[in-house]
């Protein structure tokens, strides 16, 4: 069976703009009643992105009144959280994330929201909304203290296929995997999501924030098909909040660069992970092609993903660390001033 990487995105609203509760009664029975509250609030707080006006010719679907593409949510005063792709639009061949969107709320309101900052790294965009205060969602969701793990029941809110606002419900897998569309690690949930649920919240039984929902992957299908699954990918909410913290203090967000090209090897009945390359500040700092890693600040380090996540969510750029290789017969330690992204 194959499988494809999808973007989460859509564009049609159909007649039916009321709540549809996109999950089975048996993962309804399961929810919380405490937390019923908050998953209110967090419908309440999301919000639809319209498509712009430049619309694809011939394709009947596109008779509905209203087209959304994707999802936001509302962090309070004023500002939207989305991903990135689900606002870009194609200008002169190039993808851009466009100076003013329109969103929908729940109760109906469409408002224009103004760029405030996105980026690529991390596939997130901030806007701000405009426009008459009272308008806005009378609801917002803050970001969770804690990461999530295996197995922590979660639930999203959002427009799959353009229709909603729909919740669904489900369970963190796992929550340290990769894709090729982002630099940063994803949580990997499994939760009904289509296109469409990208940019919506992925919130915890509190209704916290604890990521922001990416990507599927789905089953090939034929073209007449539209795309949903039940494996979803989001960003951690740890890394967004980091994001929208240095969008909304007017600074572009960084993260670190060690450097370091790694390959997996076997050296006697065990598997390390060997230097390949040593580029910008890991080659100043003296690393050589074919040093074997084993640990960075006294952390142990098995993996290149455990490195990656070192690096980007517990360093900041130009942040000194200290790495413990061996070389030969030999162990050593060796200070990189790290680079930024």
């Amino acid at each position: 069976m194959l499988y494809s990487l999808s973007i989460l995105m859509s564009f049609i609203l159909g007649p039916c703009l009321g709540l549809s509760l996109a999950f089975a009664d048996e993962q309804a029975s399961t929810s919380p009643a405490h937390a019923a509250h908050a998953i209110e609030q967090a419908k309440f707080a999301t919000v639809g992105i319209l498509q712009s006006d430049a619309m694809p010719a011939n394709d009947p679907a596109y008779d509905a009144p209203v087209k959304i593409r994707g999802s936001g949510i509302h962090l309070g005063e004023g500002v939207i959280l989305t991903a990135r792709h689900a606002v870009e639009r194609s200008e002169g061949g190039k993808l851009v994330v466009p100076e003013v969107i329109h969103v929908l709320t729940d109760d109906l309101r469409e408002l224009p929201a103004t760029r405030q900052g996105a980026n690529a790294y991390l596939d997130v965009a901030v806007y701000k909304l405009q426009g008459d205060e009272s308008d806005w969602p009378n609801s917002s969701v803050r970001f969770a203290e804690l990461d999530v793990t295996y197995g922590d029941d979660v639930f999203t809110v959002g427009y799959p296929m353009g229709r909603g606002p729909a919740l669904s419900y489900g369970k963190v897998g796992n929550p340290n995997t990769f894709l090729p569309t982002v630099q940063s690690r994803l949580v990997q949930v499994d939760l009904s999501a289509c296109r469409g649920n990208s940019g919506g919240g992925l919130l915890n039984g509190e209704g916290q924030l604890v990521g922001l929902v990416h990507a599927i992957i789905q089953t090939e299908t034929s073209p007449a098909e539209r795309g949903c699954s039940r494996f979803g990918f989001a960003l951690p909410g740890m890394l967004v909040k980091r994001v929208v913290k240095a969008v909304l203090a007017d600074k572009a967000p960084g993260f670190s660069v060690l450097g370091i090209h790694l390959e997996t090897i076997k050296e006697g009945n065990r598997w390390v992970l060997g230097v390949a390359k040593a580029t910008g500040p890991s080659r100043h700092a003296g690393f050589r092609k074919g040093d074997i890693l084993i640990a960075i600040d006294e952390l142990e380090i098995t993996t290149p993903a455990q490195l990656k996540n070192y690096l980007i969510e517990r360093t900041e750029p130009g942040q000194t660390v200290v790495l413990r290789v061996e070389r030969g017969e030999n162990q050593l330690t060796i200070t990189v001033q790290l680079g930024k992204s």
